[in-house]
């Protein structure tokens, strides 16, 4: 008779979150959560870089870790929905933020002096009856 075989003990790592921030514009919503760790950034289960391919996303995605040199402490993982792939990028940026501020309000002015914290509210206007679109009406015939 074989003996029963123990089951493997994995060592416990926290995965717990440190901060949790939650960054929206136009339809886009980002939820982040930091995590101790080496700076390492994942948007839905993929690297940032390949979530986003775009220059200018990953710029914007990148910017409160290179505002806050202690940022490079956590790593962000972060899920994104709805919106284009723009939006979603402004979405992370204010969601970092506002994560980083909950690990040390001291951050605050740093952040806001480089305008990470201030809300983007503009949405697309919506498309008014007897109008082509929000604000194009339709072509005037004289005769």
């Amino acid at each position: 008779m074989t003996s029963p075989k123990k089951a493997k003990v994995a060592t416990p790592v926290s995965r717990v979150p440190v901060a949790h921030g939650v960054g929206r514009r136009k339809a886009a919503v980002a939820r982040v959560y930091l995590r101790r760790g080496n700076g390492e950034i994942v948007v839905n289960n993929r690297p940032f870089t390949q979530y986003f391919d775009v220059d200018l996303a990953q710029l914007a995605v990148k910017t409160p870790f290179e505002v806050i040199p202690q940022a490079k402490d956590y790593d962000a993982e972060i899920i994104v929905v709805g919106g284009g792939l723009r939006g979603q990028a402004d979405a992370v940026k204010l969601g970092i933020s506002r994560a980083l501020l909950q690990i040390d309000e001291a951050l605050r002015s740093e952040l806001r002096s480089h305008g990470l914290l201030t809300v983007d509210a503009r949405v697309k206007e919506r498309k008014k009856y007897g109008q082509r679109g929000a604000r194009r009406r339709f072509q005037f015939v004289k005769r």
